[in-house]
């Protein structure tokens, strides 16, 4: 497949990432939708700025909180991505790293907190509980996964992950932001109304 230079990152070769193909097919379905040609221009523009400033939420419930928190210490120094700015509010929040166990009594905060945060917004699931239940797999009182809850872009697994996967895992995310569509962003609207679709709030007792 030919590799598109949209999606790189700089300082990491194109061939280390593991998910080339995906990347590589949301960027031929948004060519096959068609764009104007400075439409196009500010969209690429815009996420440019957009992929190398995000804003993670203040959140986290578990282990994986610490190893996040390591990001913001010298020796990972997350800031040198732009993304040290960790806010305690959603509705200054670009997206929310779901570090940790999500019990059912913590479904409905979580998804609260989701619906608070401005378009777009984005999810990591970060660690075991967070993508499937982790080691209370099938338990009564653990979500089986944050999925269930809100929609998820990446999936960060381990137990915990160590920081340099949650380096990896955010940067797969600024990829993805690199190749939408920001004026109209049909494909993200569509995306998220589908799942609220599929996954009623009231469902989790919201």
């Amino acid at each position: 497949m030919k590799k598109n230079k949209g999606v790189t990152i700089q300082g990491m070769p194109y061939d280390e990432w593991k998910d080339n193909e995906y990347i590589e097919s949301l960027v031929e379905e948004l060519k096959a939708n068609g764009t104007n040609v400075v439409v196009g221009f500010f969209d690429k523009l815009i996420n440019w700025g957009r992929a190398n400033s995000l804003w993670p939420l203040t959140f986290g419930t578990s282990c994986c909180a610490i190893e996040f928190i390591a990001l913001g210490a010298a020796r990972y120094d997350m800031a040198r991505f732009g993304w040290e700015v960790a806010r305690a509010s959603p509705r200054q929040a670009d997206y929310i790293m779901v570090s940790g166990t999500i019990a059912h009594r913590m479904a409905p905060v979580l998804r609260r907190l989701y619906d608070q945060m401005a378009e777009p917004k984005y999810v990591i699931a970060t660690g075991g509980c967070a993508v499937s239940g982790g080691p209370f797999r099938k338990s009564y009182h653990v979500v089986q996964g944050v999925d269930q809850i809100i929609p998820v872009d990446v999936y960060i697994p381990g137990c915990p992950p160590r920081p340099e996967a949650m380096i990896y895992g955010v940067m797969q995310l600024q990829r993805k932001i690199m190749v939408e569509k920001f004026f109209g962003g049909a494909n993200r609207k569509e995306k998220i109304q589908k799942f609220l679709d599929e996954h009623p709030a009231d469902s989790h007792g919201d």
